[in-house]
């Protein structure tokens, strides 16, 4: 068993897994960059007294909800060279569709946050001579996003903990390297995907568990 345990001190093994864990940090967190602006725009024009608009969007919500993220990644990385000529890399097609599925997600979220405002809100800040625009810059948007962080926060955890998935299209992740190097060293360390995973299953608690705590955080902070 000792000597299993060697496999992660062996060569570059450890730094190769850390490198590993840097693009999946990469991939959440450039997705999650560009999502939350789009989730933003999403969710505010979900409020829309626009029939049409809340159609279109309540529909892109749904099937990104209903589509699972591996398919939507087979979709982006192998549909859209055979449909549309444009060959998107592993990473590439990762970040479209992170980007995508955060963007419906936050939406959501935004949509929950600003319709859960007691309508007597708005009310008051008119009567009191605000205008639209005022009244949701200076009354309504600081209210949801005191709602709103707590769910965004864990709808980050779930994106890093859901970039390991990129190993299907060929992204050389965190759960990609390991799958390396257990094969690299299936015969001198039979028993080394043990401390592989095990390792693999460390990075992941010490990444997204500051981010639960923090979400806990919030959300007492948000319920005073």
């Amino acid at each position: 068993m000792q000597g299993a345990s060697n496999i992660l001190l062996e060569g570059n093994n450890l730094s190769r897994l850390f490198a590993g864990l840097g693009v999946s940090i990469q991939i959440a967190l450039v997705s999650v960059l560009l999502s939350i602006p789009l989730g933003i725009l999403v969710g505010v024009f979900m409020t829309s007294r626009s029939r049409v608009v809340r159609f279109i969007l309540r529909f892109y919500l749904d099937f990104i909800r209903i589509m699972p993220q591996l398919v939507l990644l087979y979709i982006v990385f192998f549909g859209t060279a055979a449909w549309f000529g444009v060959s998107f890399d592993g990473y590439t097609s990762s970040i479209v569709v992170f980007t995508l599925w955060g963007a419906a997600e936050m939406g959501d979220l935004v949509r929950g946050a600003l319709e859960s405002i007691p309508r007597m809100q708005y009310d008051s800040a008119y009567v009191l001579g605000f205008d639209r625009r005022q009244t949701f810059t200076c009354i309504i948007l600081p209210q949801a996003v005191r709602r709103l962080l707590p769910p965004a926060v864990n709808l980050i955890t779930r994106m890093v903990k859901t970039t390991s998935l990129c190993m299907l299209i060929g992204v050389v992740e965190l759960i990609r390297v390991g799958a390396q190097i257990i094969d690299l060293n299936r015969f001198a360390h039979p028993d080394g995907a043990l401390w592989i995973y095990g390792a693999i299953f460390f990075m992941y608690f010490f990444v997204c568990f500051p981010l639960s705590l923090l979400s806990r955080y919030l959300e007492k902070r948000a319920s005073k």
